[in-house]
């Protein structure tokens, strides 16, 4: 398979091709991708993601580090259907937020990548777990969407209703946002937790100084 497939097929389902790509402006930056790339958990259920979409997202794996590059996680695409039903029904959102039992009705992702893997949990797998959830949500940024890193979830309900044999260790919900969220500025001995107000999601952020071990 050629490597710009993909791009080729997005551009076929989506409209754009190389010509028109190249002539429009350059890419968002690393620092832009990073600003949009929130924990959504809200999504515009008139939009469908489409396949392709998440074998855009899925492909950023075949590029990415991998520890001693064993390659171990594998992936399982669920658009809108009864599968996306079975993993709504076995995941949960807003941990800090449980009196609003996210996400709102009418609001819930239909898109998802269940995270599998070929061998039983380890450091080195935890490491390329990172690696791989941060990578597929800036691609999903880079498309237009964007997404949530689920980890609560029901791991026997979701193997069995989905007839994995492999035991999942991630969910990415996948979808375009419909919520607004927005980072303010934080120091040390701040309280960290996220909250929402007036209908914003508020995602409090340690200054560089407060990162920095400096000598």
């Amino acid at each position: 398979m050629a490597d710009n497939y993909l791009e080729k097929r997005y551009e076929e389902v989506f409209g754009g091709n190389s010509a028109r790509r190249a002539a429009a402006p350059a890419r968002a930056s690393l620092d832009k991708l990073l600003l949009l790339n929130r924990s959504y958990r809200g999504y515009d259920k008139t939009y469908v993601v489409h396949k392709l979409q998440l074998d855009a997202i899925v492909a950023v794996n075949t590029k990415v580090a991998s520890s001693i590059n064993k390659q171990r996680l594998r992936f399982l695409e669920v658009t809108r259907g009864p599968e996306a039903d079975i993993v709504n029904r076995n995941i949960a959102m807003g941990r800090l937020l449980p009196e609003l039992h996210l996400p709102l009705p009418g609001t819930e992702p239909e898109a998802f990548i269940v995270v599998c893997s070929t061998c039983e949990e380890n450091p080195g797998l935890d490491i390329d777990l990172g690696i791989s959830l941060q990578s597929m949500l800036l691609k999903a940024v880079d498309l237009g969407l964007g997404g949530l890193i689920i980890r609560n979830f029901n791991r026997t309900a979701l193997q069995e209703g989905l007839g994995l044999e492999l035991v999942p260790v991630a969910v990415l919900a996948i979808g375009r946002p419909a919520e607004k969220i927005s980072l303010v500025p934080a120091h040390e001995g701040d309280d960290l937790g996220y909250y929402r107000d007036g209908g914003v999601h508020y995602v409090p952020k340690l200054a560089l100084e407060d990162i920095l071990i400096r000598k």
